[in-house]
């Protein structure tokens, strides 16, 4: 009868570890999801909101979840705007940046964007058909000879890897 009682408190201390590994690799497994997206939030111990302290769903290391929950504590629970920034830590600008991308765009609103240029922003159609040009005339052409040519051509000095990219954007 103690065995028994001894072995299965031992089976339940040990699925208890089991489930506790499982939910961290889980939690692992879509912060990691969540950083290749770029949707993982960097400060997540800024969110102070009680909805992510008591409540196992909600996560702050989600930010899309972190932004709308901001959102709505404001328009659904009418909490002041600067008290609901705080609690969700950011700014205010942030919060309305979140708040007009929620309302033109729905929760895809809430997704991050990438930065930068979004493509090629130096490179003409006419450039890219002027290299074309080059290539078809000259076939063994080098690729400081062609950048020389468009920037003679142009007045516009390209980077090698911004020609190859555009090539290669052309092909598909």
């Amino acid at each position: 009868m103690v065995v028994d009682t001894v072995s299965r408190a031992a089976y339940l201390y040990l699925h208890t570890v089991e489930l506790t590994v499982a939910k961290a690799k889980s939690r692992n497994e879509k912060r990691e999801a969540l950083a290749r997206d770029g949707a993982l939030n960097l400060h997540p111990e800024a969110v102070r909101d009680a909805l992510f302290a008591d409540n196992a769903f909600f996560d702050p290391a989600d930010l899309v979840q972190v932004r709308y929950e901001m959102v709505r504590r404001h328009e659904v629970d009418d909490q002041a705007i600067s008290e609901v920034a705080a609690n969700f830590g950011v700014s205010r600008p942030t919060f309305y940046k979140a708040q007009a991308a929620l309302a033109t765009a729905g929760l895809a609103g809430l997704l991050p964007k990438q930065r930068g240029p979004k493509g090629g922003h130096k490179l003409s159609q006419e450039m890219l058909a002027f290299d074309t040009e080059l290539r078809a005339g000259s076939p063994v052409i080098t690729m400081p000879e062609r950048l020389a040519a468009l920037e003679a051509r142009f007045d516009v000095r390209v980077h090698r890897r911004s020609l190859e990219r555009a090539v290669a954007r052309k092909k598909n």
